[in-house]
């Protein structure tokens, strides 16, 4: 990257230093949700996992998967073009090209996106049906509500146009393979309108609440499915991020800092 775009961006540790993320400094910046999203997702070693990675940003979420899962291949997708060479740059600088690939495309132009070729690892996009593991953190804010963000890019990361969340979900389900897992994860108020997306598609669904401290509203929730499964629906104990003052409980501490998959 040139000198111009370096002095705009932050350089930063992820996963105890295991992971070294340009990102900008002014506008999108990944954390928590991101890693926590990588670390819930259920690829594991010896799977020879196929993840793509919707709306990746600057790849925090596909790269923490990479760092963690020695054989997984991970698409990146990403619709800013800005934000898709960092992300480039990231998977460079963190020597995962071999295994790691970004893509440009909406994903809110939903199946659409999704190409109907033969090859997962083709260069062109993203295959239908080739992805043992799709994970997603949708932007959170339906365009219109709130102050938009002063960054463009900010606000393209954090907020969506009324019913594209459905497209997310059609966008995912369209790139699994079958009996392929969906991982997402998105604000608590946005429950509903991720089950009527995802359960038209997925299903064993399962809700898990993130609550900031014990006795508090769950402020986020990941969900996870299974392409043509028929089983039900369950929602799990919620799970408490933070202990006394402002220490992560151990779990948490293990994901953000040596990478650890999240038990759930």
């Amino acid at each position: 990257m040139n000198a111009a775009n370096a002095d705009a961006l932050t350089d930063d540790a992820f996963l105890g230093g295991a992971l070294a993320i340009l990102q900008p400094e002014h506008g999108y910046r990944a954390g928590l949700d991101a890693v926590l999203l990588a670390a819930a997702c259920g690829v594991a070693d010896g799977q020879s996992a196929r993840v793509l990675d919707a709306g990746a940003g600057v790849g925090v979420a596909g790269l923490c998967v990479a760092r963690r899962v020695a054989d997984a291949q991970v698409t990146l997708v990403e619709r800013e073009p800005a934000l898709a060479t960092i992300a480039r740059e990231n998977v460079l600088r963190n020597e995962l090209a071999a295994r790691v690939r970004v893509v440009e495309l909406d994903v809110e132009d939903g199946g659409a996106a999704v190409s109907r070729g033969e090859v997962a690892g083709s260069q062109a996009g993203v295959v239908a049906g080739a992805y043992s593991h799709v994970i997603a953190n949708p932007p959170y804010f339906a365009e219109g509500r709130g102050t938009r963000p002063p960054s463009q890019l900010k606000a393209a990361a954090h907020q969506m146009a009324d019913g594209a969340l459905d497209q997310w979900c059609r966008f995912l389900a369209t790139a699994a393979e079958s009996d392929g897992l969906v991982t997402v994860i998105h604000r608590a108020e946005a429950l509903g309108a991720l089950l009527a997306g995802l359960s038209r598609r997925f299903g064993a669904l399962r809700v898990l609440p993130l609550h900031s401290r014990a006795g508090e509203v769950a402020h986020r929730v990941i969900i996870q499915g299974r392409k043509g499964s028929r089983a039900s629906l369950s929602l799990l104990p919620g799970l408490v991020l933070h202990g006394e003052g402002h220490a992560f409980v151990p779990p948490i501490e293990a994901v953000l800092r040596r990478g650890a998959p999240l038990d759930w």
